[in-house]
């Protein structure tokens, strides 16, 4: 968690600079409003947005219900609420911004798969509330949004005159505008993959069975594949799959690790 918390920083402070860049002392002000502004916005409604996004309901089902609270029992957390999607795609997300007020989405071609796979899914959404997770994305994503927003107001600003004129500046904006957003990105990634290994292997420690996760991921993976569902790639960290469409380069900068490095590593508690 310390090492998350410095990249945290880092983003902030890129938002930070890239602002006083652009209009020095006042621009950073209002950068850090923003970054402000930001943080309470995401702690509060984030998981609003994202349900209301994909158009979640309560789901109604004994069965998942048992399952999750047991699994919320042996995590030592509230059971979280339960909302499915309507979608023929299996895949999952956890929202919410602390144990207390969290919450597991489903599709409902997730409750097509084995029972083992089901509730392999359901721990590592488990493990992520129980690892807080969920903020730590949230406040990741929306803040290297933020950077990608003010660095092209820096660049507009070049163009029409408004920035700060003496060359020094002008090329260190130049090189915000460029690498800022990336950096921003490359940050983002880095605490989404991190967080998901750990998901998986808590979650794997919940059942005793990374068995049942291993083989979710793989037919998770397979699925989303062949049949990308809509939506915003900006809500891309919080499934357990990559859900939207996928190239080589929208590969490269993945917020999920590779399918076969997650699966290898709880192929290898399993040995343990």
């Amino acid at each position: 968690m310390f090492n998350t918390a410095i990249l945290l920083g880092t983003l902030a402070a890129i938002l930070l600079v890239i602002g006083w860049l652009i209009a020095g002392v006042i621009g950073m002000t209002i950068a850090l409003f923003i970054a402000i502004a930001i943080n309470i916005i995401s702690y509060w409604y984030s998981d609003k947005f994202v349900l209301k996004m994909y158009r979640a309901k309560p789901l109604h089902n004994e069965h998942i219900q048992s399952m999750v609270e047991k699994l919320a029992h042996e995590a030592k957390i509230p059971k979280p609420k339960l909302y499915s999607i309507p979608s023929d795609v299996p895949n999952a997300f956890a929202t919410g911004r602390n144990p207390e007020h969290s919450a597991i989405a489903v599709t409902q071609g997730l409750l097509h798969l084995d029972k083992e796979e089901i509730e392999g899914v359901l721990s590592h959404e488990i493990g992520h509330i129980k690892n807080r997770d969920i903020l730590v994305q949230t406040l990741a994503a929306t803040i290297a949004g933020a950077i990608a927003y003010v660095a092209q107001i820096g660049y507009w600003s070049m163009f029409m005159g408004r920035g700060r004129r003496d060359e020094g500046n002008v090329l260190m904006l130049i090189l915000m505008v460029i690498f800022a957003p990336l950096a921003a990105l490359l940050i983002r990634m880095a605490i989404s993959r991190s967080r998901e290994y750990k998901a998986d292997r808590t979650g794997a420690l919940l059942t005793k069975n990374p068995r049942g996760l291993s083989s979710a991921l793989r037919r998770i993976s397979q699925i989303a594949r062949h049949h990308p569902i809509k939506g915003s790639s900006a809500t891309s960290h919080m499934w357990i799959v990559n859900p939207f469409h996928k190239d080589w380069f929208t590969g490269l900068f993945s917020t999920h690790p590779p399918i076969e490095k997650r699966i290898e590593r709880l192929e290898e508690l399993k040995a343990n």
